[in-house]
């Protein structure tokens, strides 16, 4: 494994979600921010330095990752910055571990979804066809199941779900079928490059520009990490731990990810009108939306990683905007 901090990475979206989840103090001189606030995705903390820079001395800021490389790094920061407490764990387990360091209310909530840059970069962690390497793809490597271990025992029709529910894959069939026929022959796929050769061979057509396995091998790692569950899990736990004026924000990077969060949001935050009681006023929801916001010109000349991003927030309502 390498050493903290070898791989970098350029954190999107940088000033728009710290402005988002702790907005910046409206009139000169004003004291600076305070609250408990969340950094459920560490990564190599570029959101939460910026976000630390942003708070006062007495706020405090919770980081959580499943990355014990992230950790690690999360760990160093922590001992030089007194505010900082550190989770490894997933961000979907936010309430109870906040729970466990006395925390039962937060003024800010900021996810940034998917795999990072490092993970991508590195070819140890098994994320990217651009390495080969051990197919491994968890973000947690000291648990859990291996995308190569998936491969491994799963059914033909199991991996055709994963690969075309994950990815968008409408040759998921023919992959699953490809990866089981290799299973079956010559033992079972061990490596991205195996993997990458067999989906290619299967994949007939494909976006210009796009590799044929790219699709699948984000399916996988999806799967293998369970992130569009977790995802579900932390939203309802940061509706339920922001305080009223606390902020969520969502980074998300592919359709499958951004739906879940705009569906979300949509969902709490448009009042109910009972059909029972037409006339009687409609039911107040718990957020409101703040909108989305996508990379400006000059961070995609300087990051084009930050291409597909895409910064959803909503705001918990006041309890006197409550029924």
């Amino acid at each position: 494994m390498n050493a903290p901090g070898t791989w970098q990475h350029t954190a999107v979206l940088l000033a728009e979600a710290i402005d988002a989840i702790a907005p910046p103090p409206v009139e000169p001189g004003a004291s600076a921010t305070a609250g408990v606030y969340v950094d459920g995705t560490f990564g190599r903390g570029g959101h939460s330095r910026a976000l630390l820079a942003r708070l006062g001395p007495q706020a405090r800021l919770v980081v959580f990752d499943k990355d014990p490389e992230a950790i690690a790094v999360a760990q160093a920061l922590a001992a030089a910055d007194a505010r900082v407490s550190v989770v490894h764990a997933s961000f979907a387990a936010m309430q109870a571990e906040l729970a466990r360091l006395g925390i039962s209310a937060v003024h800010g909530v900021l996810l940034d979804l998917g795999v990072s840059s490092p993970q991508i970069d590195n070819p140890e962690r098994g994320f990217s066809f651009r390495f080969d390497a051990p197919l491994d793809m968890r973000m947690d490597t000291t648990r859990g199941q291996t995308a190569a271990d998936f491969l491994a025992s799963a059914t033909e029709r199991r991996i055709a779900e994963v690969i075309r529910e994950y990815g968008e894959e409408r040759f998921a069939l023919q992959v699953a079928k490809a990866l089981v026929a290799r299973r079956q022959s010559g033992g079972p796929v061990r490596t991205t490059a195996e993997l990458s050769q067999i989906v290619a061979g299967a994949v007939k057509t494909r976006e210009p520009g796009q590799d044929p396995a790219t699709r699948t091998f984000q399916a996988l790692r999806i799967f293998v990490n369970a992130e569009l569950e977790e995802l579900e899990q932390g939203l309802n736990a940061a509706l339920s731990l922001l305080v009223p004026a606390g902020r969520l924000a969502v980074i998300s990077f592919h359709s499958l990810e951004d739906r879940i969060v705009k569906t979300f949001i949509a969902r709490h935050s448009r009042d109910e009108v009972d059909r029972r009681a037409p006339f009687a006023p409609a039911k107040a929801m718990p957020l409101h939306s703040l909108g989305r916001v996508r990379a400006g010109e000059d961070e995609l000349r300087a990051n084009p990683r930050a291409r597909s991003a895409i910064l959803r927030v909503a705001e918990k309502r006041a309890l006197e905007a409550m029924p």
